[in-house]
C-alpha cells in the first residue's frame, strides 16, 4: 500500500540527477590532484631553451645565461686567446676533448665551439660544483706562472684554459661541460638546442 503514492518517475530523475552532479563533482575534485602530477611552469620553463642576444657582447668579454638552473657563459674570445689555445695542449687533460659525454659533437675541436670566437660553456667546475672565476688575462697569476686566460675554481684550486679545458694536476676530472646550441643568427644563440627545430 506504500508504494501507490509513489512517483517512479521522480524516483527515477532525483536518482540520475545525483548520479550526474556526483560525477561532475567528482571530476572537479580530480583536476586539482591530475594537475599536481604535472611540471609546474617553472619547472617547465628551466629546461626550456633560452635565447641569447650577444649583439653588445663585446671582445675579451662575457654574459652570463641561465638554462636549466645553471650559469651558461657566452664569452667573445680576442683572436690572440683564440691563437694562445694550442700553446697550452701539453699541459691539459683533455686538451683533443675525447670525453664525449663533455660537448656535443661540433663542439669536438680545439676551440671546442661553433665559431672559434665564441665560447659558451657552463660555468660549473666538474670537481665539486663551485664557480670558476673568469681570468680572461694572458698573464702570470699567482696560481699559474704561464696563465694564457681561463678560469680559476677558487674552492679547491682546478684551472680550465679559454676553451673550458682542464689542465693536469687539478682536482677536476673534466673539462667544462658545453650545453647543445646553435646560432640563430650572427648575434643570436639558442642554448638548450643542437639546431633549430624549423629547419628539419
Amino acid at each position: 500500500m506504500a508504494e501507490q503514492g509513489v512517483n517512479h518517475g521522480r524516483r527515477r530523475f532525483l536518482t540520475a540527477t545525483t548520479a550526474v552532479v556526483g560525477g561532475v563533482g567528482g571530476v572537479f575534485a580530480a583536476v586539482p590532484f591530475i594537475k599536481a602530477w604535472q611540471p609546474s611552469a617553472r619547472a617547465q620553463t628551466a629546461g626550456a631553451p633560452v635565447i641569447a642576444d650577444i649583439s653588445k657582447l663585446e671582445v675579451g668579454a662575457r654574459v652570463i645565461e641561465m638554462w636549466r638552473g645553471q650559469p651558461v657563459w657566452i664569452i667573445r674570445r680576442t683572436p690572440e686567446v683564440v691563437a694562445a689555445l694550442a700553446s697550452q695542449d701539453g699541459r691539459l687533460k683533455d686538451a683533443q676533448s675525447a670525453n664525449i659525454e663533455q660537448q656535443p659533437d661540433y663542439a669536438r675541436n680545439e676551440t671546442r665551439s661553433r665559431k672559434p670566437e665564441i665560447a659558451v660553456m657552463v660555468g660549473i667546475c666538474t670537481h665539486l660544483g663551485c664557480s670558476p672565476t673568469f681570468v680572461p688575462e694572458m698573464l702570470p697569476q699567482a696560481f699559474d706562472g704561464e696563465w694564457k686566460g681561463g678560469f680559476y675554481c677558487p674552492c679547491h684550486n682546478s684551472r680550465f684554459d679559454m676553451a673550458g679545458r682542464v689542465y693536469q694536476g687539478v682536482p677536476a676530472p673534466d673539462n667544462l661541460r658545453v650545453p647543445p646550441y646553435f646560432f640563430i643568427d650572427d648575434n643570436t644563440i639558442m642554448i638548450g638546442l643542437d639546431a633549430d627545430p624549423k629547419a628539419a
